[in-house]
C-alpha cells in the first residue's frame, strides 16, 4: 500500500469565488481549437497570473464546475475536459468529495497519487498510429471516434489527446473538413523509440492494491468494505475504486450485488489459477452486469435512445417526462444526464427556449442489464 499521501480537509481550504476572478474572460466564439482547449488555456493563464499577483494561493479551491460553466457560458462537460487537461499539466488537482485545488507546479506530484494518465497513453498511441501508417505532413487522420477504436482508448480521452497534440504542433484542425475529417498531421518526424510509456494507470495500480488487500485481510464469502471506506484507505477517489473493482469483477474475484448483500469475495486473487465455480455465481446475474450502478444502466439506455431517435441539435424530453416514460426516479435520470453531459453528448441550456440538447451522437449497442438478487436460503432449490 502507498503511504504518505496527504488528504486535505475541505473545511480548512479557501474557495475562490467567481466574483474574485478579474482576469479577462476569453472570446470562445473566435477560436482555432475546441472550446475545451480555449477554456484550458484561459484557466492556465488566470492561475499563473493570480498566483504571481498573490490573488490566489496553492491549495485554494476553484469554483465548482457548474459555477465556472455559467461564468464562461459553456457546458459542464467542456469545463470537465478543460480541467482534466490542465490537471495533467500540473496546474490543478481534483479530489473526490473536496473539489479542484490549485497546485504548486514547482513540486508537482509530491503528494498526488497518479501514474500514467489515460490521456498520456492516448497521446503515445496516436503518435504510434502516425508512424505505423507512415502518415506525413498534410495527411488526414481518422475521426476521433474511429481513431479511439483503433488505438483502444475512449472517444473522449482521444479527443483530449488530439487537443494536446494540437497545442504541441503535432496535428492541426482541418477548418475546411467535415466533422469526420477534422484533424491533419502537421509533424511526424518522431520515432517509436522516443515514445516509451508504461501503460499503467492509477486504476491499474489500485486494482493491484485491492488484490493485495483481499489476499491479506479477507477470505471467500467475506464482504468488501464500502467504496467510501476503500477510497479513504487507498487515498483515491470513489470513482477510481469503482473502476478498479470492475476489473476484479471481470476476473471473477468479487461478486457485486445490490442492497444488503453488498460486494462479496468469491475467489482469492492468489487462487486465480484455480477454476472452481461457486454455487452463488449460477443464481445471480453475471458479475459484469452487476458492476454497473443503476443510473449507469439508465445512461446506456438514454444513449441508445439518442442514437436511434435523435439528431445533433435535437431537444430531449425533460427529466420528469423521461422519468415517467422509463418508470425511474427523476434523480436517476438527472444523474444519467449529468454523466452524458460530462462525456460531451448533451448540453443544458436555460431560459424560455432552454432544455437538454444533443451535441454528439453516441454509438448504440451499449448493453443494459437487469439486476437479479436471490435470497441465499433458496439457493439450494436452483442446484
Amino acid at each position: 500500500m502507498q503511504t504518505g499521501y496527504i488528504l486535505p480537509k475541505k473545511s480548512e481550504l479557501r474557495k475562490i469565488k467567481v466574483s474574485e476572478i478579474l482576469y479577462p474572460v476569453p472570446d470562445l466564439k473566435v477560436l482555432d481549437s475546441s472550446k475545451a482547449m480555449g477554456v484550458a488555456k484561459w484557466l492556465m493563464c488566470w492561475i499563473d497570473s493570480d498566483l504571481k499577483q498573490g490573488n490566489i494561493s496553492v491549495n485554494d479551491l476553484l469554483p465548482s464546475k457548474g459555477e465556472l460553466a455559467y461564468f464562461l457560458g459553456v457546458s459542464i462537460g467542456t469545463i470537465q475536459n478543460a480541467l482534466r487537461y490542465i490537471e495533467d499539466l500540473g496546474y490543478v488537482e481534483s479530489k473526490q468529495r473536496i473539489g479542484t485545488l490549485v497546485r504548486d507546479r514547482s513540486s508537482a506530484g509530491a503528494n498526488l497519487r497518479k501514474l500514467t494518465s489515460k490521456r498520456e497513453i492516448a497521446i503515445v498511441e496516436i503518435k504510434k498510429f502516425i508512424v505505423n501508417n507512415k502518415l506525413k505532413e498534410g495527411h488526414l487522420l481518422p475521426s476521433s471516434r474511429t481513431l479511439s477504436a483503433l488505438i483502444g482508448c475512449s472517444a473522449n480521452t482521444t479527443r483530449l489527446a488530439l487537443e494536446y497534440l494540437c497545442a504541441q504542433g503535432v496535428v492541426m484542425h482541418n477548418s475546411n473538413g467535415s466533422k469526420d475529417n477534422c484533424w491533419i498531421v502537421k509533424y511526424s518526424d518522431f520515432e517509436k523509440s522516443s515514445m516509451p510509456i508504461a501503460r499503467c494507470t492509477l486504476v491499474d495500480k489500485v486494482e493491484k492494491d485491492l488484490k493485495a488487500y483481499i489476499d491479506s485481510n479477507l477470505k471467500v464469502g467475506d464482504k468488501l468494505p464500502p467504496h467510501s471506506e476503500l477510497s479513504s484507505l487507498l487515498k483515491v477517489s470513489i470513482k477510481t475504486i469503482h473502476d478498479a473493482l470492475k476489473s476484479l469483477i471481470d476476473d471473477g474475484i468479487i461478486l457485486a450485488r445490490r442492497g444488503r448483500y453488498g460486494t462479496t469475495v468469491i475467489k482469492l486473487p492468489r487462487d486465480l489459477s484455480k477454476n472452481n465455480e461457486r454455487l452463488e455465481k449460477s443464481i445471480f446475474a453475471p458479475a459484469k452486469d452487476t458492476a454497473f450502478y443503476y443510473y449507469e444502466k439508465t445512461q446506456n439506455a438514454i444513449k441508445t435512445m439518442i442514437a436511434e431517435h435523435y439528431e445533433v441539435g435535437s431537444k430531449l424530453p425533460s427529466i420528469l417526462e423521461l422519468s415517467k416514460e422509463m418508470d425511474l426516479s427523476p434523480n436517476t435520470i438527472r444523474k444519467a444526464f449529468h454523466n452524458l453531459a460530462k462525456e460531451g453528448y448533451i448540453v443544458f441550456s436555460r431560459g424560455r427556449y432552454g432544455g437538454t440538447f444533443v451535441v454528439d451522437i453516441p454509438e448504440s449497442g451499449d448493453e443494459t442489464f437487469k439486476w437479479l438478487a436471490v435470497n441465499p436460503q433458496y439457493a439450494i432449490v436452483h442446484d
